[in-house]
């Protein structure tokens, strides 16, 4: 991954956790780059980036009729809380 990935990564978790995103607490995916500084808010690397992290089960996704809704994976807990502390 490279380094502005890994950046927008660390920012999208602490994000979420400074919210207390965990389980049935959930946000957009459109709230996400919120905060991004304006040349890191590109929509397809956010997108992509988002994607990633999905397959890796540290965000999972909750489908609504008005969106995707995403929140962080408690069972990753650990592994999060490090990433972010690093």
């Amino acid at each position: 991954m490279e380094k502005i990935e890994e950046g927008i990564k660390r920012f999208i978790l602490r994000k979420l956790v400074r919210h207390r995103m965990w389980g049935g607490k959930h946000t957009s995916i459109h709230n996400i780059p919120k905060g991004l500084p304006d040349c890191l808010r590109s929509k397809k690397e956010v997108k992509k980036v988002i994607e990633e992290m999905l397959k890796q089960g540290l965000l999972l996704s909750k489908p609504t009729n008005y969106g995707l809704e995403v929140f962080l994976n408690i069972q990753k807990k650990i592994e999060i809380e490090r990433f972010v502390e690093e």
